[in-house]
């Protein structure tokens, strides 16, 4: 079983960056498709980017050009840099993963394993 640990949310100014980290285990990432989304208080979780298995990348509109999303499989992570951060990037984030040659940020329910979030902050 797929088990991922985010990393490396935080509180941060606007205009700042963090770089979040998605850990994997248990399973050959290499073959896992990995999304990042997010959860306000009070609001539903959205998708933010995801990068399939073979390294293609989707983004959000309210990211795009803020937030890149990589893979380093050697090391089993998905890496979210979040640069020029705003207020409205407050949130929790998550990772998930599933086995396939696509990634999505629409859907949710599309992945089988779940991280268990990490905190941004971006406040002055």
């Amino acid at each position: 079983q797929l088990q991922l640990v985010e990393s490396g949310g935080g509180l941060v100014q606007p205009g700042g960056s963090l770089r979040l980290s998605c850990a994997a285990s248990g399973f050959a990432f290499e073959y896992e498709s990995i999304g990042w989304f997010r959860q306000a208080p009070g609001k539903e979780r959205e998708g933010v980017s995801c990068i399939s298995r073979g390294g293609f990348p989707d983004t959000a509109d309210s990211v795009k050009g803020r937030f890149t999303i990589s893979r380093d499989n050697a090391k089993n992570t998905v890496y979210l840099q979040m640069d020029n951060l705003r207020p409205g990037d407050t949130a929790v984030y998550y990772c998930a993963g599933r086995r396939s040659d696509y990634c999505s940020i629409s859907e949710p329910g599309y992945y089988d394993y779940w991280g268990q979030g990490t905190q941004v902050t971006v406040s002055s």
